[in-house]
């Protein structure tokens, strides 16, 4: 029987991958491993678990984020180096096919599931292409269970895919180019029929938005929650949305009957000019002066609401970070995701940082180790990136010093009303805490503006 390797790099844990309440399955890989014909015994090397070491195998596949792409070549060279034959594949390989193809035999470009059988077949009969394209996949027939059974069952949370795509195409976003501007979601039927086959208690909903952007998606998701009511599933889980779902209190409530305990959401910057270069026109619609009535809404049916915020936009200053300060002790959001702009490739900001010779790193492939979200890649408008590093600091200060952190945590504990929602609450803040305290720039940088 012939050895398929799935790899899973991780270039240096640091961020989300510092614990184990943040860390999430490779799901990508789970899916291959679903799709590929009988005849390969496969083994799935996970980086979250263990340092990759090479094993002698027919195929190896790689996949990756920008992040970690370079520790994915370097996996990819030794694997080659002894002989064996090494497919990349993952967003980053989308989207930059032509570096990708000088550190593997081939790569594939897209969405994974319809070409894979082929990349096999061809494998088998010693005529691998140098480059594959997976066509978007139908996810009304979508029934591809992922392969489980090869995720380390050290993990907390169990992924679960339901949609693909979004319409929303914000500038530093690679999602819509990836994965394509229609909404496309799989019947509620399939995933409640998934949802009974886990084993684990924690799902975590990896959608880019679980929710959906009109009444057609709202309807289905509303199918789904009052699904896994009726079938007495019992999870406990998190999803991803965007703030129009507060717009639909039924929706709302059905999620939180259903297990939901926080709501991911992108509030990105209270700034409308920022809002604006982002294309992030849910968020404009809405008004940041709503913000705070968006969280209560979620506050109402006991589900926490994590806020992710992002510095190093054009419009900043010292006087706007000690307004978002104010703005994020007083705005009810239980735990805040800050993270620093990072243009991606294929996505619109980086083409326009590119085409204005702002780029700080820029010698690829090299400098993606410094794309993960917590280093300053470009100069922006009006700040100095060591002003934005001592703002992410001075931030991040005032949500976790005494006595505003357990006020907070406090706050939380009465609006959740829920002993599960708020452990959860206390476990993320504690894991986000922790990689602020680790990252590159803690104490580097002042904590004071």
């Amino acid at each position: 029987m012939r050895k398929l390797l799935l790899v899973n790099p991780v270039g240096r844990k640091s961020g989300y991958m510092l614990s184990r309440f943040t860390r999430f399955q490779p799901m990508g890989l789970g899916y291959v491993a679903a799709v590929t014909p009988p005849g390969w015994d496969i083994e799935l090397i996970d980086e979250n678990i263990e340092p990759f070491r090479f094993k002698p195998a027919d195929l190896v596949a790689i996949t990756a984020f920008s992040s970690n792409i370079n520790r994915a070549y370097d996996i990819a060279r030794v694997c080659r180096d002894n002989g064996v034959t090494v497919v990349l594949g993952g967003i980053h390989v989308s989207m930059a096919p032509e570096e990708a193809l000088a550190h593997g035999d081939s790569i594939v470009v897209g969405e994974v599931e319809n070409v894979w059988p082929q990349v096999i077949a061809d494998v088998e009969n010693n005529c691998l292409a140098r480059r594959y394209d997976g066509p978007m996949v139908d996810m009304t027939r979508f029934n591809i269970t992922p392969r489980r059974d090869l995720f380390d069952p050290s993990y907390l949370w169990q992924s679960v895919q339901t949609s693909r795509g979004c319409p929303f195409d914000c500038s530093f976003c690679s999602v819509t180019r990836h994965l394509g501007s229609a909404y496309r979601k799989r019947p509620a039927r399939n995933v409640l029929e998934e949802l009974e086959q886990i084993q684990g208690k924690y799902i975590a909903f990896v959608d880019d938005n679980l929710i959906g952007y009109g009444r057609s998606s709202v309807s289905e998701s509303k199918q789904l929650f009052q699904g896994m009511i009726d079938r007495q599933l019992n999870k406990t889980w998190w999803m991803q949305t965007s703030m129009n779902a507060a717009a639909d209190e039924e929706v709302i409530s059905l999620a939180a009957r259903a297990g939901c305990v926080f709501a991911f959401i992108g509030f990105e910057t209270i700034d409308t000019r920022s809002l604006t270069a982002m294309k992030k026109g849910v968020n404009l619609k809405t008004g940041v002066d709503n913000y705070k009535t968006v969280i209560q809404r979620f506050h109402k049916h006991g589900i926490g609401v994590m806020g992710a915020f992002i510095l190093g936009n054009d419009y900043e200053s010292k006087q706007y970070y000690k307004d978002l300060g104010r703005f994020m002790v007083r705005s009810g959001v239980d735990i805040f995701q800050i993270s620093i702009l990072t243009p991606l490739p294929g996505t619109r900001l980086m083409d326009t940082l590119v085409s204005e010779n702002r780029l700080i790193h820029h010698t690829f492939p090299s400098d993606w180790d410094k794309y993960r979200f917590s280093y300053m890649v470009h100069q922006p408008k009006g700040v100095t990136p060591d002003t934005v590093y001592t703002a992410d600091n001075y931030l991040k200060k005032q949500l976790y010093r005494f006595p505003g952190y357990p006020l907070r945590l406090v706050r939380s504990l009465l609006h959740l009303k829920n002993l599960t929602s708020f452990a959860v609450t206390y476990k993320l803040n504690q894991a986000l805490k922790k990689s602020w305290k680790n990252s590159h720039y803690f104490r580097k940088y002042p904590t004071d503006l």
